[in-house]
């Protein structure tokens, strides 16, 4: 299965790249190309792996791609190509909210606490040390079965980040936004 990663370079989400480095045959764009360029690797790809800072509306482009207008390198304007029988991960925050409103499968997040600020914003009470625990424990979960079908990778995670939850208030809030639509 050839696998695209679409993750816009960010320093506050680089521990995400750990996720994906277990793939063998993917191809990482992180910036540098045009929208229209990401379109042309999204066709050639089964599988496509979106993850960064987003909202309801895509995922942000973080300034590294270009011809996003709006700021957004994944948006409506790639839900066709996202429709065509393709296995994907929506990885930003409110991702569920785009899956929801463009009728898409995969596996996807709600809003997501992966920073000090998100944590204060959702009125999650956590200190640095329960977001670092978290980033950790979820990346290390998800990259160890990242070439797994979305069914199972959204098995393990429920089962075995959970875990985590029963001490940690950011996991607990994650946990309870993470889903899949086969």
């Amino acid at each position: 299965m050839k696998t695209l990663i679409i993750h816009p370079s960010d320093p506050s989400t680089s521990f995400l790249d750990s996720v994906y480095a277990p793939i063998k045959n993917k191809t990482v764009l992180t910036g540098g190309i045009t929208k229209s360029e990401v379109r042309i690797q999204i066709e050639k790809h089964n599988r496509v792996l979106m993850m960064g800072h987003g909202s309801p509306y895509g995922l942000f482009s973080m300034g590294q791609f270009q011809n996003t207008y709006g700021g957004y390198v994944i948006d409506e304007t790639m839900v066709d190509l996202l429709k065509m029988k393709k296995q994907c991960l929506f990885l930003w925050c409110n991702a569920d909210e785009f899956v929801h409103e463009h009728q898409l499968s995969g596996l996807y997040s709600g809003m997501f606490i992966s920073e000090k600020m998100e944590a204060i914003y959702c009125g999650v009470g956590a200190d640095h040390s329960d977001i670092e625990e978290s980033n950790t424990r979820f990346v290390e979960i998800l990259a160890s079965c990242i070439e797994s079908d979305n069914g199972t990778i959204y098995r393990n995670l429920m089962k075995r980040y959970r875990k985590v939850g029963d001490r940690n208030p950011v996991v607990t809030y994650n946990h309870q936004r993470l889903y899949y639509r086969p």
